[in-house]
């Protein structure tokens, strides 16, 4: 019997357990610090679920990518570098984020005070060369963002994506603007000091983009194809938002092709992408509600006799 197949058969028994018992895995009356982590991999996008240790550091949640000090970073941290957003589940808890790993100085920080909580983690970086990365899970229904308030039909669900798209374009913006402001700060000889927002401007600016990739593929494949039936009037319409999909795509190849080295992205040609995708995805959203918010509103959401995490629209 293989290792690895003694490893995942340890890990499933632990997420089993974790879930038959309200997150409590061993001693229930002791607090396990367990979390189960679920990622999509990173070539064969499947989901993965590995049960972790975590850290809290006021309201973030932290996990530390150890794998018991091994050579090499855990499968589930170059998961999480290629497809940010991820789901987590604490007790009986479960919700989805935006998977962020700190660096610099605020890595540092961040790993002290997981060793003060978990001294076993200090063992593990003496163990290996590599630095042991440090993992925020950010909500993604952290921010205020102000959407409907309660969902009841198809308009106000797209308009809840719509709402959490516009405030990562704004996050991301933000966050490229204190990043290049900084190197940008810099004095005299050497190079730049890593202002420490690299990783996380790229892991928002994937999110943003993968999120929005899905929605125009289910928009695409599924949505528009039965409005077109029930509403042949909306055709040109139809027709305006699906061209927009295909000019929205190219920006968004773009400029994740620059986020391969976001230390190194000249500043004026990443602001000049991230402005024309900003610009393009905002008439799209505001021409999609205008032209078809009226008619969706009529469809209710999630429709009767189904989960809305089983849908796609």
């Amino acid at each position: 019997m293989s290792t690895a197949f003694d490893q995942a058969a340890f890990n499933q028994a632990i997420i089993e357990e974790f879930r038959a018992n309200g997150g409590k895995v061993g001693d229930p009356s002791e607090n396990t610090g367990i979390l189960l982590l679920t990622t999509t991999g990173a070539k064969s996008k499947r989901q993965h679920t590995v049960p972790l240790g975590f850290v809290r550091d006021g309201g973030q949640v932290l996990v530390v990518a150890s794998a018991a000090g091994a050579p090499h970073h855990p499968a589930w941290y170059h998961n999480l570098l290629a497809n940010p957003i991820v789901q987590a589940e604490i007790g009986t808890e479960r919700f989805d984020a935006i998977a962020v790993p700190a660096e610099g100085e605020h890595r540092d920080r961040l790993f002290e005070h997981a060793v003060r909580e978990q001294p076993g983690y200090a063992d593990y970086q003496a163990r290996t060369d590599r630095v042991l990365p440090v993992v925020v899970l950010e909500r993604a229904d952290a921010e205020e963002v102000e959407g409907p308030a309660e969902v009841t039909d198809l308009a106000d669900k797209m308009l809840e994506v719509h709402t959490w798209l516009r405030s990562q374009l704004r996050h991301v913006r933000a966050e490229a603007d204190a990043h290049f402001a900084a190197v940008d700060a810099h004095q005299g000889p050497g190079t730049p000091p890593a202002p420490g927002l690299g990783l996380q401007i790229r892991q928002h600016c994937l999110a943003l983009c993968q999120t929005l990739e899905f929605h125009h593929t289910g928009e695409d494949e599924h949505l528009f194809p039965n409005v077109r039936d029930y509403h042949p009037h909306l055709a040109s319409a139809l027709d305006r938002l699906s061209e927009e999909h295909t000019t929205i795509a190219r920006i968004q190849g773009e400029l994740v092709a620059l986020l391969a080295d976001i230390g190194r992205a000249d500043p004026d040609r990443f602001r000049d992408e991230l402005d024309r995708l900003s610009e393009e995805l905002r008439v799209h959203l505001d021409y999609e509600e205008e032209a078809l918010f009226p008619v969706l509103a009529d469809v209710p959401w999630p429709p009767p006799g189904h989960a809305e995490q089983e849908l796609q629209y």
